[in-house]
């Protein structure tokens, strides 16, 4: 069978596609993507509990886990281009950036 990397967040939709990948009898290596760890004023980013979420699932499946750090790619190609296009006067749509230059661009080249 095939090697597949699946991108976990700790969410029933990964979590749920790698067992099933394991299921089939794929090779499954699990990856979590750490894009951000810095809370804003009055919030919370729930990185560690997302992190610690796939890591359990990665176990429980006994699949290989890994952790991509892409903080300095996800400031550099979503959050600067966000700020740049409100400073613009533009409503940016910064998911769009993320999966393109991260989710799938940054996230294939370092699979590879």
């Amino acid at each position: 069978m095939s090697r597949i990397y699946v991108g976990m967040s700790g969410g029933v939709d990964s979590s749920l596609t790698a067992a099933l990948l394991v299921e089939a009898g794929h090779e499954v290596t699990g990856v979590y993507m750490k894009n951000w760890t810095e809370g804003l004023p009055g919030m919370r980013c729930p990185w560690a509990d997302d992190l610690a979420d796939a890591k359990r699932v990665a176990v429980q499946l006994g699949i290989a886990f890994k952790v991509y750090d892409f903080q300095l790619e996800y400031k550099q190609k979503v959050v600067d281009y966000m700020v740049s296009e409100y400073k613009a006067g533009r409503t940016p749509n910064p998911d769009i950036m993320c999966n393109q230059e991260v989710k799938f661009k940054l996230f294939l080249e370092t699979a590879l």
